[in-house]
């Protein structure tokens, strides 16, 4: 008993805690007026709404939808729509912001507001017509309303365009059929955003968007994960789903590129949440070397803990160079997926590494669920295989570069 009550007023400093807000000097230099505020917006929001709670919404595998709701009162919902729908008209490097930010206090929580705010929201704004926006975006920005997408399927997860499920149009309506797994938000959502496949060759596939309650469409789950436990992940099923001609997003057979090319954007903010982790990570091992005497002396003054810390601030400032970096070019027109699948290949390995160091670090404090270590670790490892695993970011880097090096 004596221990637990040692271990339990040790572990209390720490179960809340976020990295400080950082001051102008560790912010990206290029950063505008407005991404600095931004920064400092999301900042305080993490600190108040996301993280006092992150561990109980983890242990409980619940969904935080009052902090949800309230990111729509901030105006983050829509961060990168378009501002006569109600949102801010910001691009790659102020959304990674918010989810660095966020992504520090509770990585579940970031990972539902990804799949609302890029793989949603983003998508209708850049693809959808006119009438579609104005339908379907304003509830979506306020909070009203929350959005998924659904690609990844029982057998095709790597392989995007392998989809099997259908749609058949009859008459003012398409029939839907098939299934879609591994969805962030299924059991939630208002709107699906979903591929289905049009046509018999392998590009022909199509978008829809696909409203909760109608005919034919169901969704199950929640299934129970490693990490991101307070994200809710379920299936979409499609029985003969009924989905009105007037949802179908674009021509029949066009949604190949656009699906890719946001993909591209997905890949580069979920790593801004591997960034929020390493900064959370750094941050606990630094209050912890500090406070954790061994022989007399703080840890920190160790010079093996001391190797640990310097390595693990390192990787965490490689970590944000590059990111903000590609971020800021992104937003200036230098796009295309050898980019966005470098930054999705180096930035959620190092930060699982960082996590791994700070249990280490943190030795059997680490290793317990007393401290929030061991879930930066548990979330960090879904950003390894979320969004295109490593192995098909290897391949993506690989096969571009040798293109581009034989043409020259």
């Amino acid at each position: 008993m004596g221990n637990d009550v040692k271990m339990g007023s040790l572990a209390s400093s720490f179960i809340f805690a976020i990295p400080a807000l950082p001051n102008k000097g560790d912010q990206m230099w290029f950063f505008t007026d407005e991404e600095r505020e931004l920064k400092e917006v999301c900042h305080s929001f993490a600190q108040n709404e996301l993280a006092p709670s992150a561990a109980e919404h983890d242990e409980n595998e619940s969904f935080n939808l009052d902090a949800f709701k309230k990111m729509g009162e901030l105006g983050l919902l829509g961060i990168t729509a378009d501002p006569e729908y109600g949102g801010s008209g910001l691009g790659a490097c102020a959304s990674t912001i918010v989810m660095e930010e966020f992504g520090a206090a509770c990585a579940s929580s970031t990972l539902s507001y990804l799949a609302h705010t890029i793989l949603t929201v983003n998508n209708i704004n850049n693809n959808a017509s006119p009438e579609q926006k104005e339908r379907f975006l304003p509830k979506l920005i306020s909070g009203e309303w929350i959005g998924c997408m659904g690609m990844s399927e029982p057998e095709h997860g790597s392989d995007a365009l392998g989809i099997e499920t259908k749609a058949v149009k009859q008459g003012d309506y398409y029939l839907i059929n098939g299934t879609k797994m591994w969805i962030t938000n299924a059991e939630y959502s208002d709107i699906a955003y979903i591929y289905a496949r049009t046509g018999e060759k392998k590009k022909d596939i199509s978008t829809f968007i696909v409203e909760k309650g109608c005919e034919g469409f169901s969704t199950a789950g929640p299934i129970h994960k490693l990490g991101m436990r307070a994200s809710p992940t379920g299936e979409l099923i499609f029985d003969n789903a009924k989905i009105p001609v007037s949802n179908i997003v674009g021509n029949p057979g066009d949604s190949t590129y656009h699906m890719l090319k946001n993909l591209e954007m997905e890949r580069i903010t979920i790593s801004g949440i591997s960034l929020g982790i390493a900064n959370a990570c750094v941050d606990q091992s630094l209050r912890y070397a500090n406070e954790r005497k061994q022989f007399g002396r703080p840890i920190g003054d160790f010079q093996m803990i001391q190797r640990m810390i310097a390595e693990m601030v390192t990787e965490r400032d490689m970590m944000k160079h590059f990111l903000y970096s590609v971020t800021k070019e992104y937003d200036q027109g230098k796009k295309g997926p050898t980019v966005a699948a470098e930054i999705k290949l180096a930035l959620p390995k190092m930060a699982t590494k960082i996590a791994l160091d700070t249990i280490q670090l943190m030795g059997g404090y680490g290793y317990s669920r007393e401290f929030p270590a061991e879930r930066y670790l548990r979330d960090s490892k879904l950003n390894e295989i979320g969004a295109g695993t490593n192995e098909i970011m290897v391949l993506i880097i690989a096969k571009n570069m040798l293109k581009k090096y034989q043409n020259q």
